[in-house]
């Protein structure tokens, strides 16, 4: 696309969860409309967004009311079946592109896509049967993790193992599902680049980020990270490698396991990212603002980090804590609109904010 949507033109987002909701916040700021497709009922998007479909992904005549009435659709998750993807292409253009959804949704496909373009990742396997992973984990050892190869996200469809774990039993707990047996990378922390490619090919990167996961949901984001020079080059030439790899189209978060050996790819998001929440207070233009950008062929934002950030995600009971949030000085609170305070839920987030030394 050379000219980009005009003012005014709607983007289609599938997914009413918060990413869809801070997604349509910075359509709305830059003069897009935005219209949700989402099967659940008042979703926290569609309290900011001009429109809502409440519809499966299944309802082949929803979908394509829903993208004739769109200019242009990307998506907040992964998991969108391929179904609904294909009625949709058919009628307008789907940014990122299918190739970022088709390697993402499959963990095998992902790294298989990783180790062809040169880049390292954890030792793995693919794994069918209770056989396959008994072989594996002779093969690749413990401590390891098996995980579901789709659908699985915040540590869903993940099993820890030992070198007692009884493979059956494993397989067990991942209801037989196909799988990939990862072996143990002996990292000090993770960090994760936020990354956007434009129309025309441009590529933008945020700083990197240190993340810290408790009970395999991410708790905190700290930027700048822990790193050298020129490893902190390394991770943006890594994101900007897959970007144009994939010939992608918007924000990208691709997540990084520091070694001594160097960096390791841990996995790659196709969408907005958990982890570059800080930048809406630490960027000139944010995470979400730079993917509005990016699909509707504006030029790219200077992701340029003018202050030094920790993002702390709210989840479940840490609700009860808003009110003193509220009080504290330098504390940005982004709260999501969910009505139900639920365990392991994420309700929201703050950054804190110092200036950048």
């Amino acid at each position: 696309m050379s000219t980009p949507l005009p003012i005014g033109s709607t983007i289609g987002i599938l997914g009413g969860g918060q990413l869809g909701r801070m997604l349509s916040v910075a359509a709305s700021r830059l003069g897009y409309k935005s219209h949700i497709f989402e099967p659940g009922a008042n979703p926290p998007a569609g309290q900011v967004a001009d429109q809502v479909t409440t519809a499966a992904y299944e309802d082949e005549a929803a979908l394509k009311a829903f993208a004739d009435a769109v200019d242009v659709i990307t998506y907040e998750f992964e998991n969108i079946p391929t179904s609904a993807l294909d009625i949709l292409e058919a009628h307008r253009p789907i940014r990122p592109g299918r190739e970022a959804l088709r390697v993402s949704q499959d963990r095998i496909t992902e790294k298989d896509f990783l180790t062809g373009l040169g880049l390292k990742t954890a030792p793995y396997a693919q794994i069918d049967t209770a056989e396959d992973l008994a072989k594996a984990m002779t093969e690749i050892g413990t401590p390891s993790i098996l995980k579901t190869r789709r659908f699985g996200y915040d540590g869903k469809g993940q099993v820890r193992l030992s070198e007692d774990s009884d493979p059956a039993v494993a397989m067990e707990e991942v209801a037989g599902a196909a799988s990939v047996l990862e072996g143990f990378v002996n990292f000090s922390h993770e960090v994760s680049v936020i990354a956007a490619r434009g129309t025309t090919g441009e590529v933008a990167c945020y700083d990197p980020g240190e993340n810290v996961h408790e009970g395999g949901i991410l708790r905190t984001t700290t930027v700048p990270a822990r790193l050298p020079g020129s490893m902190r080059m390394d991770a943006v030439l890594i994101a900007s490698q897959i970007l144009n790899a994939l010939d992608y189209v918007g924000v990208m978060g691709v997540e990084l396991f520091v070694t001594l050996e160097g960096l390791i790819v841990n996995e790659i998001a196709p969408r907005v990212h958990n982890s570059g929440h800080w930048t809406q207070n630490g960027c000139a233009v944010d995470q979400f603002e730079q993917h509005i950008r990016a699909v509707v062929g504006l030029p790219l934002g200077d992701g340029k980090r003018h202050n030094d950030v920790v993002m702390e995600n709210l989840i479940g009971e840490d609700m009860d804590r808003v009110p003193h949030l509220l009080k504290e000085p330098h504390v940005a609170v982004h709260l999501y609109g969910k009505a139900d305070v639920k365990a392991g839920r994420k309700m929201g987030h703050v950054n804190r904010v110092t200036p950048a030394g």
